[in-house]
């Protein structure tokens, strides 16, 4: 009678909640890369890919001129590609195209509307995208965590004292989510004006999913 007591009690299931708890942090971008290319056509190999380099090492130098150090340029991409057009359902070979495309790294959010602009003027012709960073973002992301697991709890009292359970605050599981990795991307559109870069603020993301039993 006593074991027949003690498996009767084993066999019924834990009661538990599973709630999603979810923080998020504000940040302020302590970086910026943006990527600036230079596109050339002609109708020969050598004709466009003699211009692209003559005018990419103006840029670059250009830029080097405004006090970025070389070591935080880089060479993104570089393409040849064979350009055509259809004309009376026949495809016509018509030249190609040569891409150089490097990113620069700025620290000064303030300056790179200036850098766009000189870059431009000395003969860039695309900036493809802007992209921000935030250092020390695991940080940033543990301030994040915890608010997300204090989410979780909260959510969980709730639903407990709406229902009237007993609710142990000791979870019995926790998981950490997968989120996003905290990087903006913006494509920009180049002008002949002062170019406005707005940097705001990154937000950093952190979910949980946490079992309470009650």
């Amino acid at each position: 009678m006593y074991y027949a007591q003690l498996h009767h009690q084993a066999s019924i299931p834990l009661r538990v909640i599973t709630v999603t708890g979810n923080g998020q942090v504000k940040a302020k971008p302590s970086s910026m890369q943006l990527q600036i290319e230079v596109q050339t056509q002609g109708q020969n190999v050598q004709e466009p890919q003699q211009k692209n380099s003559v005018t990419m090492k103006q840029v670059i130098q250009s830029i080097t001129a405004l006090g970025i150090p070389n070591e935080q340029i880089q060479t993104a991409a570089y393409t040849i590609t064979p350009l055509y057009h259809f004309e009376d359902g026949q495809q016509i070979f018509t030249g190609y195209e040569v891409t150089n495309a490097i990113t620069v790294n700025v620290s000064d959010s303030e300056r790179v509307g200036f850098i766009i602009d000189t870059a431009v003027e000395n003969g860039a012709n695309r900036i493809s995208n802007i992209q921000f960073k935030v250092d020390h973002a695991d940080a940033y992301y543990q301030q994040a965590l915890s608010l997300a697991l204090h989410n979780a709890q909260a959510k969980a009292k709730t639903i407990a004292e709406t229902m009237h359970l007993p609710l142990q605050l000791l979870p019995t599981e926790i998981v950490e989510e997968q989120v996003n990795t905290p990087i903006l991307y913006r494509s920009m559109a180049v002008s002949s004006d002062m170019t406005p870069i707005e940097q705001g603020q990154i937000d950093i993301n952190a979910s949980v999913r946490v079992n309470f039993q009650y």
